[in-house]
């Protein structure tokens, strides 16, 4: 959550009216790295990501599934150039879930 804009003003007016960065950190409840932050800035207001590009591409692992179904996480990794946890957070993803076991059980 990104602090509000008339706090920010705040911060930026008490620093260039001479106060410490330091103590506008305690006075405001804020941390320094924010105000360091907000005086390199042209603008206050708060940035948004828009789309974040990713490293992996669910849609070729998708394909890639299908066509090898019994690949294990870490030859899918290697493939990818990616870690097994990236492969396992983007299955999460598309909702497909690892295999438990190897053999069918029947219920009798």
């Amino acid at each position: 959550m990104s602090y509000s804009l008339d706090l920010r003003q705040k911060v930026i007016d008490y620093v260039e009216s001479g106060g410490k960065i330091t103590k506008a950190a305690k006075l405001f409840g804020i941390g320094r790295a924010s105000i360091y932050r907000w005086l390199d800035r042209e603008g206050l207001e708060a940035t948004k990501v828009k789309n974040r590009q990713r490293k992996l591409d669910r849609k070729e692992l998708e394909k890639d599934l299908k066509e090898n179904p019994e690949a294990k996480l870490k030859l899918i990794a290697e493939k990818f150039g990616v870690s097994t946890t990236a492969i396992w957070g983007a299955l999460k993803k598309i909702k497909i879930t690892r295999k438990k076991k190897n053999c069918v059980i029947e219920n009798v």
